[in-house]
């Protein structure tokens, strides 16, 4: 069955949009391809379930290992559950999806992507991004599109644009711009450090293709006959809302204006007001419709109530410029920080508050078999670097059943790991593996900014030497027509009730990450800028708070953490320390108590909690691994005897043999006649052998400053003359 194929060029990269080919029965499907990675996206919509009150959206993003050319490593070589970058993408395709669909969709809707080939030159997250919004198109879902991703990174002085992974690796930026026509609808971002106004331009760099893209879906559209399905403007009867309006405007608007309420204040106030219209409106006796619509929607009345509060509250934001907590719009909340907060088992600690967000983030040292292996298509293979996010019901003050990591848990967690990897040390001088864990102990808005607040400090206590301390604001806007007004530092209602939702984090010198979503269908870059702006002195007071408790970091490690050496040998020679079966490595951990990792490149690295045993360990591998060359002299002691010669552990872990004949000038009978085991001499190399053993000699080699003892022979017995 042949489809129909849409290219677009640009840097000399071509992506591909086959439609009409694949997944027939699907409600719209497209393959979307660059280079030699394919994607296959799919969008179908379902029936509405009776009750649900918000869209029933869930994205999928499915890595399958034969796309890499690959068995997957588990036990039944299927694979299972998604691995923490395909949860990733998922997210990815959610986020500028997402706020595309109308408000009024209750139906359920499921995004497929699946990546069905990969080429190790081009990562299959942004083609799935811009596939959801093609197939989303073709399946006739009405939609606020197209949208469209692409990644933009920085080599030197130059954007470049859909970037590979080693291309990414080796430059200072990982930027992904997703947009619409009406503008920008979701930024991720990794950098190293870039200051604000390079961040502002790579994002109106993406922006430029990402317009490409989004004509080239709508020349699909054009070329297939089909009509894109514009969202209408649905009735809804607004009788409940109307009576809302009537009598909740003025207590809300009140309540709202109480500054110095707590969030559980304001909470139970408005639930109060809620509860009092609610008995009005079951006295009415005289309006049966009413009473009607509450018994067959109970959710209305708070649904209701919510968008009346919240438009309110933006109500008041724009026209005078005060929130709910008092804070003028750029103002931060009170902040506390500690460091060591927890007894030195755990081998960092920080307490990072903001306002009701609270956070209490630790650190471990391990060593390097303890980085996680990664059994999915990055051509990474391991993590050095790990960063968990938990957020118990408790820190919201409800109750749930505890269950694993959701996917909000692993993208807040990732999102803090970007925003810390650029100040790490290199694993040259610090090649301890690291894992942070940020517990969120109580919320209200930014857990994701004040985990990185904490993981900053928690490492620093910990004696991590980071390039320098980060730190992390969250952003809002509520944008009301041509009004527009940013927000520093959001606190919970105001994520729930804005636009945009903004984090970034840096050092004083510049962005390290950056997460943009919106709620709206778009945002020019001016307004972007304006954000990213209004972040930097947020971050730098924040960051001051910061380093008040913990401005370096430890000079000595927890007495509880591993001790590591770390050095480089002959990658050529790494046979030669591991020995037959793994004997000679796994005789100098059992004589030193150490554990030693060997990488590829060479890099070898000591553990253990006695550093005197860690310097003996690296002592005999250095010994086993150095070039001995013929005439250079050692003194060592005799190790072992046999009939024909004597060894000498001339460095340590590397041994040699005096032949018997080399013992003496004169003629020896025993080895024991001159040497025993335990006895230090000093030998001259006399040859090394084409299998690489070590000939040793004693002749001619001064004993303490003597010439040797060489045994005298017997003489002859002589005849009696007859």
């Amino acid at each position: 069955m042949q489809g129909q194929t849409t290219s677009v060029s640009f840097d000399g990269r071509e992506i591909r949009l086959t439609t009409g080919r694949y997944a027939p029965q699907a409600g719209g499907s497209v393959l979307i391809e660059c280079g030699d990675t394919s994607v296959l996206v799919t969008a179908t919509k379902g029936q509405c379930r009776e009750g649900t009150d918000f869209l029933p959206l869930s994205c999928d993003y499915e890595e399958r290992l034969y796309a890499a050319g690959r068995i997957p490593g588990s036990f039944m070589r299927r694979e299972g559950r998604p691995p923490e970058r395909a949860t990733l993408i998922s997210r990815l395709i959610d986020r500028p999806l997402r706020p595309l669909f109308p408000s009024w969709m209750r139906d359920e809707i499921q995004v497929v992507a699946t990546c069905l080939s990969l080429d190790e030159r081009v990562p299959a997250d942004v083609l799935a991004v811009t596939g959801s919004s093609m197939a989303t198109l073709l399946a006739g879902i009405p939609f606020n599109g197209p949208m469209a991703a692409v990644r933009v990174g920085l080599l030197g002085d130059d954007f470049v644009l859909n970037p590979s992974f080693r291309e990414i690796e080796r430059g200072d930026l990982d930027l992904v711009v997703a947009g619409t026509p009406d503008g920008v609808v979701m930024v991720e971002a990794g950098s190293n450090q870039l200051s604000e106004q390079d961040v502002i331009e790579a994002i109106d760099f993406g922006y430029e293709a990402v317009n490409e893209l989004i004509k080239s879906q709508e020349s699909i559209i054009k070329e297939s006959g089909l009509t894109q399905v514009k969202p209408e403007n649905r009735e809804v009867d607004v009788t409940i809302p109307a009576y809302l309006e009537k009598n909740c405007t003025k207590p809300i608007s009140s309540l709202l204006k109480e500054f110095k309420l707590s969030k559980e204040e304001r909470d139970l106030k408005l639930e109060e007001i809620k509860s009092t219209c609610a008995e009005k409106i079951d006295s009415l006796k005289d309006d049966n419709e009413v009473k009607k619509l509450i018994s067959s929607n109970s959710k209305l009345l708070g649904t209701s109530f919510k968008a009346l509060t919240k438009k309110l509250m933006r109500d008041q934001i724009i026209k005078e410029g005060k929130r709910v907590d008092g804070r003028s719009l750029d103002e931060v909340r009170e902040i506390s920080a500690e460091a060591g907060v927890l007894p030195k088992r755990v081998h960092g600690s920080g307490l990072f508050q903001r306002g009701l967000t609270q956070v209490l983030s630790t650190a471990t040292l391990g060593t390097p078999s303890d980085a996680q292996e990664m059994d999915d298509l990055n051509p990474s293979q391991d993590k050095t670097y790990i960063h968990h996010y938990n957020f118990p019901p408790y820190s919201v003050g409800e109750t749930r059943p505890m269950r694993t990591p959701g996917r909000r848990e692993v993208g807040h967690g990732a999102l803090a790991e970007r925003s810390i990897l650029p100040v790490l040390p290199p694993k040259e001088s610090f090649p301890y593996v690291l894992r942070v864990v940020s517990e969120v102990l109580s919320s209200n808005g930014s857990t994701s900014m004040g985990s990185v607040c904490g993981s900053t400090i928690a490492l620093l206590d910990a004696g991590v030497p980071l390039k320098a301390p980060v730190s992390g604001a969250a952003m809002g806007l509520i944008k009301e027509g041509n009004e527009v007004k940013i927000l520093t530092d959001i606190q919970g209602i105001e994520d729930f009730l804005g636009d945009m939702d903004f984090k970034v984090a840096g050092t004083e010198k510049g962005i390290t990450a950056l997460q943009m979503d919106m709620k709206i269908t778009g945002l020019p870059v001016k307004t972007i800028a304006e954000a990213i702006n209004q972040a930097k002195p947020a971050r730098v007071h924040i960051l001051a708070k910061m380093i008040e408790a913990i401005d370096k970091p430890r000079e000595a490690l927890s007495p509880h953490a591993p001790r590591l050496l770390s050095f480089r040998i002959d990658p050529e020679l790494i046979g030669t320390v591991i020995g037959p079966g793994g004997r000679t490595i796994k005789g100098i951990t059992e004589r030193t108590n150490t554990k030693i990792d060997i990488e590829d490149g060479g890099i070898v690295t000591i553990a253990s909690h006695d550093g005197v045993a860690a310097e003996e360990a690296q002592k005999i591998i250095e010994g086993l691994t150095r070039k001995v060359h013929e005439g250079e002299v050692f003194t060592g002691a005799i190790t072992r005897i046999i009939p024909i010669g004597a060894f000498v552990e001339i460095l340590p872990g590397k041994e040699g043999m005096i032949h018997i004949s080399q013992l003496s000038e004169a003629r020896v009978e025993k080895v024991e006649d001159v040497v025993k085991v335990g006895d230090e001499v000093t030998v001259r190399v006399r040859e090394i052998d084409n299998r690489g053993r070590i000939n040793l000699t004693l002749r001619g080699i001064p004993q303490n400053g003597e010439m040797p003892y060489y045994p005298q022979p017997t003489p002859t017995p002589v005849a009696p003359l007859m």
